[in-house]
């Protein structure tokens, strides 16, 4: 059972593991709100990082991809030292992956999930380049595809479903070419340092023997600009699970669009694990292929990837296969490949998710709740509440403290807060609801104007698609706002009992009215009994004047009198309900715009700050 791959890549700031886990942050977080494109991207880099952590990390899997007629086949061939790839004139050459394997053990799974179903197994300290011709039949073991049995097959013979390769194989390739010596000096002039155990470039004598490389999955691909849809949809997957990606190209397809635009220029952050090798070198001369080299290096860095070497190598004839074996070794030896291509993976995944990321925002301020507040109270019908109230107020007064001969006139007049069925007594519990004209066109344009004005004060500072998903926060809680509010008015007390002291009041004017009609009955049996010519009697006097009079006269002027105090106490005192009672409506109110709508703003406010300190997490790695 071979081990799972390390958790942090090396050179890095921070583990993997925790760069990783910021990015399902993000993703989970991002969720409904980015691009449907850019989270399928984010899921599927996310499940290719934990599966290819989870499987072996002895091994480093090297895809060698191409166009049609570059010579991967031959690559392959040249770098293992075997026939096993098929190579033909006829294209497309590859149909199917092959994986040649150094150090079968623990690659099952991990092949299993590349879905690699022809695999050639190379015997136990097999080089990765043929170390001169060779000496009697090496034996390779050719897995069958569905997992069948192992299956032996001389070095000089092809693997099962395999033709012979032609004339030029690697197996002659590799033992020299006439031509070398004048092309060594540019070879060696571009090739990357090599330790002493890995095998140099060959010299006038010859290749050295090249170490075995233990671990080491080599892929031969389909072509990428194949025809076939099949063999492109192999590569685009394999491109994006392999360890090393090994471009190979020719002098003729070196600067094909199908290879920049469609694959190298998404790989501006994957450099550590890209190789190109320019295939065919043979048959340039020195200068014309400094010229192709430079000209490909340029390409290569204008699309971010200064720092790939482009590898000039001859798989016919052998030259600069050496230093490029020396370099995949390199890479087989760390075990750290794997890990940095997921590096890579992660790093392009954070630069896709910072222009979604903004700065922290602490949401909306306190001006604009109270903005809300009470443009959510004038359409909630504050107003129209704070004048019913401040008009009951009046009419409770003069029904009771009004001058009893007028006080009957209030009571045609109707009832402001019943009317819209605000009055408490009239309040059933489970038919709470005002009458309010809360569902009014004009209404409902007046808090849905609150809401998106709110929503955007909220989301400023934001970059999209949060300021978009804040806006859509406030906004949605139309409906449940409106009867939020009408709740709040219902539920809101609107001090419409009557005040004891105004009784003190009635009784006066009682006492008054009392008075006005004493007197007046007083004086109306006076008038009987002089009309009808008896004997009245003495009418007691007040200073000179008859009590009567004085009775008719003190309650008129009483009652008058009472009633301008009232009236004047009661202005007094409904303009100071009506003010406390419309603070309460707007703390209600505002109550409400918390709960409706304050409360999903800020929990989206905060997903987005989320969202930008995962992503800002995961961008702190180095």
């Amino acid at each position: 059972m071979s081990r799972p791959g390390p958790d942090t890549e090396p050179g890095a700031s921070a583990p993997l593991s925790e760069v990783l886990a910021h990015l399902q942050d993000a993703y989970e977080l991002g969720a409904d709100r980015l691009p449907q494109e850019e989270l399928e991207r984010l899921r599927r880099m996310l499940e290719r990082a934990g599966r290819r952590r989870s499987l072996s990390a002895d091994h480093t899997v090297v895809g060698i991809f191409g166009p049609t007629g570059s010579g991967k086949s031959s690559l392959v061939n040249a770098l293992s030292g075997t026939g096993a790839a098929r190579v033909a004139v006829r294209r497309p050459t590859t149909s199917e992956p092959l994986a040649l394997v150094w150090g079968s053990s623990g690659s099952d799974e991990l092949l299993d999930w590349l879905e690699i179903r022809q695999r050639v197994a190379l015997p136990e300290g097999a080089p990765l380049v043929a170390g001169g011709p060779v000496r009697g039949p090496r034996v390779l073991e050719a897995v069958a595809p569905g997992g069948g049995s192992a299956v032996a097959v001389p070095e000089d013979r092809p693997a099962p479903g395999r033709r012979e390769p032609h004339s030029g194989s690697a197996t002659e390739a590799v033992a020299g070419s006439g031509d070398r010596a004048s092309r060594r000096g540019f070879f060696r002039r571009r090739q990357r340092p090599s330790t002493p155990s890995t095998g140099a470039e060959p010299g006038p004598s010859g290749p050295p023997a090249a170490t075995s490389t233990a671990g080491l999955i080599l892929l031969d691909l389909p072509d990428f600009d194949s025809t076939a849809l099949a063999h492109r949809e192999t590569v685009e997957r394999l491109a994006g699970q392999v360890d090393v990606l090994l471009w190979v190209v020719d002098p003729q397809k070196y600067a094909d669009a199908a290879l920049h635009h469609g694959f190298l220029r998404g790989l501006a952050t994957h450099e550590a694990v890209i190789l190109v090798a320019l295939n065919q070198a043979d048959r340039l001369d020195p200068q014309d292929l400094e010229a192709v080299t430079s000209s490909l290096a340029g390409i290569l860095a204008g699309e971010g990837l200064p720092g790939v070497d482009v590898v000039p190598v001859s798989a016919r004839t052998g030259e600069g296969v050496g230093g490029l074996a020396a370099t995949i070794r390199d890479l087989t030896e760390t075990r750290a490949a794997a890990m940095r291509r997921v590096a890579a993976d992660a790093e392009r995944a954070v630069g896709d998710l910072l222009p979604f990321a903004a700065q922290r925002t602490a949401g909306p301020s306190d001006a604009a709740r109270e903005a809300l507040s009470a443009e959510l109270g004038r359409a909630a019908g504050v107003p129209v509440v704070v004048d019913a109230v401040r008009s009951a107020y009046r009419r409770d007064v003069h029904a009771t403290a009004g001058w009893p001969v007028t006080r009957w006139l209030s009571g045609l007049r109707p009832d402001p807060l019943r009317r819209l069925n605000l009055r408490r007594q009239d309040l059933v519990p489970e038919l709470r609801r005002s009458s309010l004209p809360a569902g009014d066109p004009a209404q409902q344009a007046r808090v849905g104007q609150a809401l998106r004005a709110f929503g955007d004060e909220a989301a400023t500072g934001l970059r999209e698609p949060w300021h978009t998903s804040v806006r859509d926060a406030a906004r949605t809680t139309a409906p449940e706002l409106t009867d939020a509010l009408d709740a709040a008015v219902t539920g809101t007390d609107l001090e419409t009992g009557r005040s004891k002291a105004w009784g003190v009041f009635g009784v006066l004017q009682w006492i008054a009215f009392a008075a006005l009609a004493s007197g007046l009955v007083w004086l109306g049996l006076l008038a009987a009994l002089a009309f009808l010519q008896l004997p009245a009697p003495e009418v007691p006097r007040v200073e000179g004047f008859p009590l009567p009079t004085l009775l008719i006269l003190g309650g008129l002027a009483a009652g008058l009198l009472l009633g301008v105090l009232a009236g004047l106490l009661a202005r007094w005192g409904a303009g100071r309900r009506a003010a406390r009672v419309r603070r309460k409506l707007l703390a209600a109110c505002s109550r409400a715009a918390d709960d409706v709508v304050l409360r999903p703003v800020l929990d989206e406010v905060e997903r987005s700050n989320a969202f930008s300190a995962a992503v800002g997490a995961a961008s702190q790695r180095g």
